[in-house]
């Protein structure tokens, strides 16, 4: 690893400690929302230091991570279902990006090679629409778009590598966190800790397992 790579990994470990020790103390205080805008980025310079490879999932996974911080920040601009509306959006987008990067994989995921895997990725999706439906209202559409969306990313994601599918079901937990949480009334002690740190261990797997891709087999730009 590279002394440019070492000082970004350094400085993304710094943030996300930083950041989930604030979610322990004061989840709405001033440095737990001054942070949170800085971790995309940071983990974003992790990727580029690690690697010259500018390949498909690479360039794919850079936009994940935009859209990804496009959502940390644009919705605490805003207020009630603007705001879910918003995250939802950008995440949709950060969803979008990472299918088309895992998209030359498909036929070494695991929903390919052993289908019957595939019914525990819809058991996840059917039980986080089921358990928010009543609650969700006239979002339950947007919410279900971005399930489906959410579940073929982690089900893909197992194409790249099993530490790249491990970071897309831990995405799927921390998104369901989310969902339960604004829809279902369902409170865990330190929701935010938790709901931050899965998203930070899902982001940190994808992008580790997008550097150790071999650079032959990350496909050209389309």
């Amino acid at each position: 690893m590279s002394g440019r790579a070492k000082t970004a990994v350094s400085a993304f470990v710094g943030l996300c400690a930083l950041h989930l020790g604030s979610q322990m103390v004061e989840p709405d205080g001033l440095v737990a929302e001054l942070t949170q805008p800085l971790l995309m980025p940071a983990l974003g310079a992790t990727l580029l230091t690690a690697t010259d490879d500018r390949g498909r999932l690479v360039r794919w996974t850079l936009c994940a991570l935009a859209a990804s911080w496009l959502g940390d920040t644009i919705p605490r601009f805003l207020e009630g279902d603007p705001a879910f509306l918003s995250l939802i959006g950008c995440f949709l987008l950060a969803q979008l990006a990472y299918i088309a990067g895992f998209w030359p994989f498909r036929r070494e995921a695991l929903p390919v090679q052993r289908p019957l895997t595939a019914l525990g990725y819809l058991a996840a999706l059917v039980g986080m629409v089921a358990w928010c439906r009543e609650g969700a209202g006239a979002l339950l559409a947007p919410v279900i778009v971005y399930g489906l969306n959410l579940s073929a990313m982690a089900a893909l994601s197992t194409g790249v590598s099993t530490k790249a599918g491990i970071g897309g079901a831990i995405f799927l937990v921390s998104d369901s966190l989310i969902a339960l949480h604004a829809f279902a009334d369902i409170e865990l002690p330190y929701r935010s800790f938790w709901v931050m740190s899965t998203y930070l261990a899902a982001q940190s797997l994808i992008v580790r397992a997008v550097v150790e891709r071999p650079r032959s087999e990350t496909g050209a730009w389309g």
